[in-house]
């Protein structure tokens, strides 16, 4: 399905064009509806293969004893809490999030996990990351990136708060193999929605889910993106078929 244009002041929300400046709102009201749920939608939605894809990434960080990492849109915890055991005590990890109800989530169940000592917590807007240059060793953010109005604006703020040498990693939904993707379009926005109202009360937000995916940018247009805000050695791994990749990119 071909994606839609829209003007120079706005851009889209799912398959809607909307302002620059509504994007952030709407967006915080999808991740405020479905917090609560979250997880279990993760399960049910990818049959467990989310977590396959979170490990992963977390050999490909091959985080260090005493590193300091970001986990943006971390949400619920699920990345940080690997990372904090990874980075040990001497270590510290940040768990990011825009949204208030997701850090209440990811705080919840990092208390319940033991997570503590190593790890913050912090409301932020990806396009502008309020932290020091050179901050990081690593930066991750996991199916987020696509939610974020300005990718370019987060994918420069991200590079200037690694360290030289440090690493970002983006685990986002990109473009399929032709060989599944009539399938795959038909699991997007005819199973999902269903989902959605069955489990999360609210078929509308994973209606947006499924059209937020086709408008993101596919796996060698992102990489394109990353070398242009400044990245070096870009690569990417296609995961189930391409349904989702891992972008990596350096500050050298």
């Amino acid at each position: 399905m071909p994606k839609p244009q829209q003007p120079d002041d706005s851009t889209h929300f799912g398959y809607q064009s909307v302002s620059k400046d509504e994007k952030a709102g709407l967006v915080r009201d999808v991740f405020d509806s479905v917090a609560s749920r979250y997880d279990l939608m993760n399960d049910l939605m990818s049959g467990g293969l989310h977590r396959l894809w979170k490990r992963f990434t977390v050999t490909q960080a091959a985080l260090h004893s005493g590193d300091v990492v970001l986990d943006l849109a971390g949400g619920t915890g699920d990345l940080a809490r690997e990372f904090s055991r990874k980075v040990g005590k001497e270590g510290h990890v940040v768990l990011a999030d825009i949204n208030a109800a997701m850090l209440r989530q990811g705080r919840a169940r990092l208390i319940d996990a033991g997570v503590s000592g190593n790890l913050s917590i912090a409301q932020v807007d990806a396009e502008k990351l309020p932290f020091a240059d050179s901050a990081f060793d690593c930066i991750s953010i996991a199916f987020g990136l696509r939610n974020v109005t300005d990718k370019d604006s987060a994918l420069r703020s991200m590079l200037r708060t690694l360290k030289p040498g440090g690493k970002a990693m983006i685990l986002e939904f990109s473009e399929p193999s032709k060989a599944i993707k009539p399938a795959y379009d038909l699991y997007s926005f005819k199973v999902l929605p269903v989902l959605g109202r069955l489990i999360a009360r609210d078929a509308d937000s994973y209606q947006y889910l499924a059209e937020s995916i086709r408008m993101h940018p596919d796996q060698e247009t992102l990489k394109s993106m990353m070398e242009s805000a400044g990245f070096e050695r870009c690569r990417y791994h296609n995961l189930a078929a391409g349904i989702v990749a891992l972008h990596i990119g350096y500050r050298i």
